[in-house]
């Protein structure tokens, strides 16, 4: 009966179209005011204790670190190297796209930030060299969300959190993943392009060369700096995060000089305000799992699951149809934060690697940020594109589909994500 008005309470609330944060945080209320009887001080303890960890302090950094790229020149330098580096090819001007995306997503940790940066520069510069505009939307809307699985990632972190794993290890298991389908994203792109005859001759002294990769030298250190500072044992992720905010400033302001200090202001205030609404979300998702975990949630939902799945193949394709079902009518993001605890019980009886399974979230993620109605990717596309919904949906069609493959060869394929952690961190 307790569950029943749970779940009827916090399905009503989705319906009436209430945030998220607020259906969590108030399904947590009614629970302890109507049922358990407690005073409603002990929610605000919970909303405290959801944001007491250190870990949590990496995510407004890498916020501000993104959002200070995104509006500077490393963006720029780091398209200009990936240019030089695969441009004279058959749709060279793509697969560079591709390669700006994946090193910007491992300075940025953002989607969102990625398709900005990256976006705003080459879906314009495709067009113009003749490359189809569906194709230009497509291909940078779709690479952008690599931003959450190359590491540092701010979804790693939240899943790392909620799930009680390494930060590090998680981090670790994420770069193949992201390459595998930074590759695939790549292939496509080249037989779409020898196809229509997609290709603009890079032609580039040695000097000039020479300039391009002197001037991006500082955008592509920092990847290097930041995950090799937390693999190295030198600082912690969230250290790691202070660190990135400061080299950023320190190369946009000092070095390429193209970032005025006037916008820093307005920066910090866009993070901030993104920063907080996030936390919010952790904040209240914790509370609600506190609430189901008094229940048995957990349990019960292992032992009905058990019951009717008893092969672990059989149970990972259908969380991930669940969990793409679910990206296309709610934030994946708050998803995978509420239901990820959910299942640990489920994930425990079929010997499933906690950080395997929080890679194949990440990558539900990247689907969901591509999944009309709340792909948060396919709303930045359409701000930079001028672009409906409409349009901007059936661009990333066939992206989306390579995004499916990968995931399932992710899923049914371990090793991908955890050749590396276990080679180096276990």
């Amino acid at each position: 009966m307790t569950l029943t008005i749970i779940f009827l309470c916090f399905f009503l609330l989705l319906t009436l179209s209430m945030p998220i944060s607020l259906v969590l945080v108030t399904t947590t209320a009614v629970y302890l005011f109507f049922i358990a009887q407690t005073p409603l001080t002990s929610l605000i303890q919970q909303l405290f204790n959801g944001l007491d960890n250190f870990v949590l302090l990496g995510v407004p950094f890498f916020i501000l670190a993104g959002n200070i790229m995104a509006e500077g020149a490393i963006s720029d330098r780091l398209v200009k190297v990936m240019k030089l580096c695969v441009g004279r090819f058959t749709g060279g001007l793509a697969m560079s796209s591709v390669l700006a995306c994946v090193f910007f997503a491992a300075i940025s940790g953002s989607s969102p930030a990625t398709v900005i940066a990256i976006g705003s520069i080459m879906i314009p510069a495709l067009v113009k060299e003749g490359y189809g505009e569906r194709f230009s939307i497509g291909l940078l809307t779709s690479a952008g969300s690599l931003g959450i699985l190359i590491p540092p990632s701010i979804p790693m972190i939240l899943y790392a959190l909620m799930m009680n794993v390494s930060v590090a290890e998680i981090f670790m298991a994420g770069f193949l993943p992201g390459v595998f389908i930074g590759l695939s994203l790549m292939v496509y792109s080249y037989i779409t392009s020898r196809r229509h005859g997609w290709r603009a001759p890079e032609r580039v002294s040695f000097r000039e060369g020479l300039r391009i990769v002197r001037e991006g030298l500082w955008a592509l250190c920092l990847p290097f700096l930041v995950l090799g500072g937390i693999y190295g044992g030198v600082f912690t992720p969230t250290e790691a995060a202070a660190v990135s905010v400061v080299y950023a400033l320190v190369v946009e302001l000092f070095i390429y000089r193209e970032l005025k200090p006037a916008r820093i202001i307005g920066i910090c205030k866009d993070s901030a305000i993104l920063s907080g609404a996030l936390l919010f979300i952790l904040s209240c998702a914790t509370t609600f799992i506190w609430l189901l975990t008094v229940e048995q949630v957990p349990i019960k939902l292992a032992d009905l699951i058990i019951r009717n799945i008893d092969n672990k193949l059989l149970f990972l394709l259908a969380i991930n149809g669940a969990l793409l079902l679910i990206g296309a009518l709610m934030d994946i993001v708050t998803a995978i934060i509420v239901i990820s605890p959910i299942l640990v019980e489920t994930l425990n009886r079929f010997g499933i690697d906690y950080v395997h399974y929080g890679i194949i979230m990440i990558v539900n993620i990247e689907c969901g940020f591509l999944t009309p109605p709340f792909g948060l990717n396919l709303f930045v596309s359409m701000a930079l594109t001028k672009k409906s919904l409409i349009d901007v949906g059936r661009a990333t069609l066939p992206f989306m589909a390579i995004f499916l493959a990968c995931l399932l060869v992710i899923t049914y394929v371990p090793q991908i994500a955890l050749l590396l952690p276990r080679l180096f961190l276990r």
